[in-house]
């Protein structure tokens, strides 16, 4: 039984890494049409919308009855600080500054994760996971022009990744009290509720809250915020919580590395950007740390039943 879970921890984390990895495409398509906080905002309202449904139908049962409040506002309230911080940060750094800070996620994660959950590594644990954040941030500077460092948008952006991996210990941490879609609804309202009281303020000193569906008059917006929402935030925050409760938290996390390789890849692949030397080699290190850091793993519990 322990094994058949094991490996639909591994296949939710392997799913996330497939959605994520394409929401560049998402991303890239919203970008002409919108502000980031008109996409972040309609990303939570098509999430929401979509757990409505769900629930509605009776797909989805939610359930805190009995239940701690705080340990689920506090698992949603850092995840939707990672994504604030983010866009905070990214307004003042360069994406390329951004992807370099979030491939340390993982050893963020780890180092929380054994201080608060006792969660122990091998040496050779940790050169894979070592290994995994090398070559992705290896592979994002040599296909970046130049790589500039804003003090100020590095220190948010660093809090963000903090506050990212915090929200995946407690993922971890909470896996006994509730269900992958009760967190995923946290996320969501959370995120939501957020987002649009942030336009709703923007748009009244501004001026703009005449431009809320503005972007809705584009069929390709509305395309893509659809997948980065359910896609990329409804589904994705399930399976990452699916993830985290069958595996340690380090182990889950690194696919968020892997995410961003594929959707460097997909670049190549989907829009024809040119295929490197260095694409592949960082890409074959990124899979080689991952899957080594997965069966050390089992070697190691192998070794602790025995």
């Amino acid at each position: 039984m322990d094994q058949k879970n094991t490996v639909k921890g591994y296949g939710a984390a392997i799913l996330f890494s497939v959605l994520v990895g394409f929401s560049f495409l998402g991303v890239k398509t919203c970008v002409p049409l919108a502000s980031s906080l008109q996409i972040l905002m309609h990303r939570y309202n098509f999430a929401l919308l979509a757990l409505v449904i769900l629930m509605v139908l009776r797909v989805a049962k939610i359930d805190l009855r009995g239940k701690p409040k705080k340990n689920l506002l506090l698992t949603a309230g850092f995840y939707v600080g990672f994504m604030v911080l983010q866009v905070i940060g990214l307004f003042f750094a360069t994406s390329i500054e951004g992807s370099i800070i979030f491939a340390i996620i993982p050893i963020i994660a780890k180092i929380i994760a054994s201080l608060f959950l006792g969660e122990k590594s091998t040496v050779l644990q940790n050169i894979f996971v070592c290994l995994t954040v090398a070559a992705l941030i290896v592979m994002i500077i040599m296909g970046s022009t130049s790589v500039t460092f804003n003090v100020g948008g590095a220190i948010l952006l660093i809090l963000s990744s903090i506050s990212m991996a915090i929200s995946n210990v407690f993922m971890r941490y909470v896996r006994d009290q509730y269900k992958p879609i009760e967190i995923s609804a946290a996320i969501i309202i959370g995120g939501c509720v957020i987002f649009n009281l942030a336009f709703l303020v923007q748009g009244l000193f501004n001026g703009t809250l005449h431009t809320y569906f503005q972007p809705f008059s584009h069929p390709e917006f509305i395309i893509a915020t659809a997948y980065l929402g359910i896609g990329c935030i409804l589904l994705s925050a399930q399976l990452m919580s699916y993830s985290l409760s069958k595996m340690e938290a380090v182990k889950a996390t690194i696919f968020g590395n892997v995410s961003t390789a594929i959707s460097i890849i997909a670049g190549v692949v989907v829009l024809g950007e040119p295929l490197l030397p260095y694409h592949i080699i960082c890409t074959i290190l990124i899979i080689v740390g991952v899957v080594g850091l997965s069966v050390s793993g089992k070697k190691k519990e192998e070794t602790d039943e025995i």
